[in-house]
């Protein structure tokens, strides 16, 4: 017979890819959870997990199983706790790029904090997006929109982007005067065989031949590239202090921020909270999201 408890260390495992992590998690030790998935893939007659030196990778089965196990899960939860839905309480766990979690996000959530006592908050900014889809995270701020059925997915804002250099840069090794003139410079960006999204594609838009000179999967070690002397790059406008825009009149580019909940748990408190704070915070800042 399936136990629920073990379908719970199951869920751990696969989302947190090791039962050392899963341990952690779920609030138990490493050797529960090897022995309850164990027990669980038993009880199935399946094998959930392959093991690997890179962790745990699911199955075909596997993967069908987390998925309606998190059916189940959501259920749980609402039985257990229906004051859910209605408490600002709890953990958030929020995905959002490195450079809008660090310039927009981080410096309002002191004052939000404040409007929400019971509310615990896990910013993840990192050169990449976690899924709700697989509920690594609560809610996730994309670069574009994903297109899974389990998820709810809205614009949450447009921001703008330029040509950068420091002024340092620009006296040492001159301005460009036409955009074919970049070719000779250097120039700063993503690692080709890296970038996390389309989106941040960037050069071809501004001219086809454009190669990096030096390149980062961190936007914040790009600005620091950039601001150091180092070339010249493509930055969002809120991350553009101090360093000079090039060819305002002609280069100028738009990206969107997506914002994406699961179904199961977008109409609970405190997701509609940081929903709401979240479109607040945008509507406060619309001017470094889109002036340099």
């Amino acid at each position: 017979m399936i136990q629920w408890d073990d379908l719970r260390f199951f869920i751990a495992a696969a989302r947190s890819g090791s039962f050392t992590d899963a341990a952690r998690l779920a609030g138990a030790d490493v050797a529960t959870v090897s022995r309850r998935v164990a027990r669980l893939e038993t009880a199935l007659k399946a094998t959930l997990f392959v093991r690997s030196s890179s962790g745990l990778k699911l199955t075909a089965i596997g993967r069908t199983i987390l998925e309606d196990s998190e059916g189940i899960e959501a259920l749980v939860a609402r039985v257990r706790t229906p004051a859910a839905q209605t408490q600002i309480a709890g953990t958030v766990r929020i995905s959002v790029s490195e450079g809008f979690g660090g310039e927009i996000l981080a410096p309002a959530l002191p004052l939000l904090l404040k409007d929400a006592p019971g509310l615990n908050i896990e910013l993840a900014a990192n050169a990449g997006f976690l899924s709700p889809s697989t509920r690594e995270v609560d809610i996730a701020v994309t670069l574009s929109a994903p297109n899974d059925s389990r998820l709810i997915v809205e614009p949450l804002t447009e921001y703008r982007l330029g040509l950068f250099a420091a002024p340092s840069y620009l006296e040492r090794c001159g301005r460009p005067r036409r955009i074919a003139d970049l070719l000779s410079h250097q120039i700063v960006g993503y690692i080709e065989d890296l970038v996390y999204s389309q989106e941040l594609r960037y050069l071809d838009e501004i001219h086809p031949d454009l190669k990096t000179t030096v390149s980062s999967t961190s936007i914040h070690a790009q600005r620091a590239i950039l601001k150091n002397g180092g070339g010249v790059g493509v930055l969002p406008f809120f991350l553009s202090a101090g360093l000079e825009q090039l060819f305002p009149q002609r280069i100028s580019l738009t990206r969107k921020f997506w914002i994406s909940t699961h179904r199961d748990v977008a109409e609970t408190a405190r997701i509609k909270f940081i929903h709401a704070a979240l479109r607040k915070i945008v509507t406060e800042k619309a001017s470094m999201l889109t002036q340099p």
